[in-house]
């Protein structure tokens, strides 16, 4: 996806890193839905970093399944009754809920976004074998015709995205800064609980990655 090996290496240790922790989350966790939760995110953040280096390309369609369902399970979180205190409860864990279903539904189309680049890419090559001849005018034609309006479709879909998702990356740092701003110093006895800040970091990372790599398709 990216040119340099350099920010692929960086993306990659961030994702990995973030998955990691979501997986020792739901290892801990008491709760069978926030184990579920905590697995999901970190399926993801693999299936991405997976993508940055176009690993698993046969599964492409299984990938997009699993975080299309991982959607819908957020979905069916955020609307579920207040009886039901295990899933999401409360208006800002219902938004929470709902800002996670949109990016398991964003990465379900990133992967997609992805195959059908990649399959352009095929459909496009063995038009370069014609002959010399036809070669000029044929090729030009198989890319207009062929990959221009798969890619101008992306791009129109990956720049919204795109702001989203940096949008969602500085409003997590807020948060993030906000919190730890809330920190009374003088009470000596007040621990700060490590998960939420860590959430919000892990969160705007996340955001900031998807930002990223949704900026590298409307380029």
């Amino acid at each position: 996806m990216f040119n340099s090996p350099a920010i692929t290496w960086a993306l990659t240790a961030v994702l990995l890193l973030g998955g990691s922790h979501y997986v020792l989350q739901a290892a801990k966790s008491r709760h069978l839905t926030n184990r579920v939760n905590n697995s999901l995110h970190a399926l993801m953040m693999v299936l991405m970093a997976a993508m940055l280096w176009n690993l698993a390309a046969s599964t492409v369609l299984a990938q997009i399944a699993i975080l299309a369902g991982a959607a819908l399970w957020f979905v069916i979180q955020a609307v579920a009754r207040p009886e039901f205190k295990l899933l999401c409860a409360g208006s800002q864990g219902r938004l929470k809920c709902v800002y996670h279903s949109f990016t398991m539904g964003a990465a379900a189309l990133m992967i997609a976004m992805m195959g059908h680049a990649a399959t352009a890419g095929h459909d496009i090559a063995p038009a370069t074998a014609m002959p010399a001849s036809n070669a000029h005018h044929g090729t030009a034609s198989a890319v207009h015709s062929t990959a221009a309006p798969g890619l101008d479709h992306s791009a129109d879909l990956a720049i919204p995205l795109t702001v989203f998702f940096a949008a969602a990356a500085v409003v997590f740092i807020v948060l993030l800064l906000r919190y730890r701003a809330t920190i009374p110093a003088h009470h000596s006895a007040y621990i700060p609980k490590p998960s939420r800040r860590a959430e919000h970091g892990l969160e705007a990372l996340g955001a900031a990655v998807m930002a990223l790599m949704f900026a590298t398709m409307s380029a």
